[in-house]
């Protein structure tokens, strides 16, 4: 009796799981959520093994791009980035039989990305647990798989692709050099940390020409005449952190995103978790796909094309910082003005000019502003899982005005920076949307 009864309740669950996965998966997966969540746990993992903000630009970037080739082979209103970013060769991928191409994506976004950090474990319980909850809405198994190999095999090829990108290579280049020039940069208390990506100007830009494309203008002469223009910019410095605003330290504790903030209590010296300047653009790019209902293809483009376009700024903005090598306002200023004084943010490891974050938002907000038009509102709430308020925009060019600002406003950078690198990034920015076309006629890679 109790064998007959096992066998109509395996019968009853076999009919289930059939009806199951004979149903319209179709509609499973229809807007970016999918994607943008990995996104997120890509943005924990960034932070848990502390990658620069170099570094990540790059790990941003190859599974954004590998979600969105299959974004070009599912719909042909879309543009394969193969054959438009340099050294990305055009390939055919199989693409027989049924394929839920929305899978496909998040496959391929999680394989790459995996394959760009340390904790590889982290990444791939998320996948699993994704592709459980999505496995289990009802995608057959055939379909299912066969749309996780082609994932897959995109992904491949955009990895084979990162790795002639020259990072690898350079992680075995040497370290940058301290000299006692008195213009040069030093490294900054606590950690006293040393130069970061001295040769990031050696990787290969996606669109970019070279690194030195848009060369901005050099910093001001170095003076310690206090009649000099440097020593007028760095009293700007001084006095704008020794009189600011509540307002102008929200904005500057907003836009923060120093990965290698160092916090010292007594003899104990430890890091505090922040997001990287790409990070947050990159999290605004997923606040504006959602905001404007993109659907799973809309957000694959969206977070590509942002992706893209500040990996390239970091490149151009580190030739720069290591032609220049700049000293920082802290340096300068306790060794010429006032030995007590601190900046309100801590200083970043790496030399002064240009801005960073003035080159990479401005860079990023031409991306987004092409995608999206202005006016564009944002609620910016990427730093509050950082304990950080929402911040609120009418643009993203305001808000990357904010951001560069803010540079000033943390005590961080000499004016010329923020405005040499707001210029360099906007103009990089256009650049790219000149030269990349993610819309329009495409040629499907596909295997006749």
């Amino acid at each position: 009796m109790r064998t007959i009864r096992s066998l109509i309740l395996a019968i009853v669950l076999l009919v289930g799981f059939a009806c199951q996965e004979n149903q319209d998966y179709q509609d499973i997966i229809t807007n970016g959520d999918y994607q943008i969540a990995a996104q997120l746990k890509l943005t924990d993992v960034i932070i848990h093994d502390i990658f620069s903000p170099p570094v990540a630009s790059r790990i941003y970037a190859y599974p954004s791009i590998a979600a969105f080739e299959v974004v070009a082979l599912a719909d042909p209103s879309y543009t394969s980035l193969m054959g438009q970013l340099n050294g990305f060769e055009k390939k055919d991928f199989d693409t027989e039989g049924e394929i839920y191409y929305p899978l496909a994506a998040l496959a391929a976004y999680y394989k790459v990305g995996t394959a760009m950090i340390f904790s590889e474990a982290l990444v791939q319980e998320h996948k699993e647990r994704a592709f459980q909850e999505i496995r289990k809405k009802g995608v057959p198994k055939k379909v299912f798989e066969r749309s996780v190999a082609l994932g897959e095999e995109v992904a491949a090829h955009v990895i084979a692709y990162a790795r002639k990108d020259n990072y690898h290579e350079s992680r075995s280049f040497e370290k940058y050099t301290v000299t006692n020039e008195p213009f040069s940069w030093q490294p900054t208390p606590p950690a006293y940390m040393e130069g970061i990506e001295p040769h990031w100007n050696k990787i290969r830009p996606f669109v970019l020409e070279r690194a030195n494309q848009f060369q901005s203008p050099p910093p001001t002469e170095f003076s310690t005449d206090v009649n000099s223009q440097f020593y007028k910019e760095a009293e700007q410095v001084f006095n704008t952190v020794k009189n600011l605003t509540k307002e102008q330290k929200d904005i500057a504790y907003f836009w923060d995103c120093n990965p290698y903030k160092v916090n010292v209590k007594g003899h104990v010296m430890f890091a505090e978790k922040k997001i990287t300047p790409g990070g947050h653009w990159m999290g605004i790019a997923a606040i504006a796909s959602k905001a404007a209902d993109q659907d799973w293809k809309g957000t694959a483009e969206t977070l590509a094309y942002t992706s893209i376009s500040i990996f390239d700024a970091f490149i151009a903005c580190w030739d720069e910082k290591y032609r220049s090598r700049l000293i920082r306002p802290e340096t300068y200023i306790n060794k010429y003005i006032d030995e007590e004084w601190l900046p309100l943010l801590q200083t970043p490891p790496f030399p002064e000019h240009t801005s960073g974050h003035s080159v990479a938002s401005n860079a990023a907000s031409e991306a987004l502003t092409k995608l999206f038009g202005e006016p564009f509102y944002i609620y910016d709430s990427t730093e509050v899982a950082y304990g950080l308020p929402i911040r609120e925009f009418n643009s993203f060019r305001e808000a990357a005005d904010e951001a560069a600002i803010s540079r000033l406003y943390g005590g961080i950078h000499f004016m010329p920076a923020i405005v040499y690198g707001s210029e360099k990034g906007k103009r990089l920015g256009q650049y790219l949307n000149e030269k990349i076309n993610t819309r329009g006629d495409n040629i499907a890679h596909k295997k006749e």
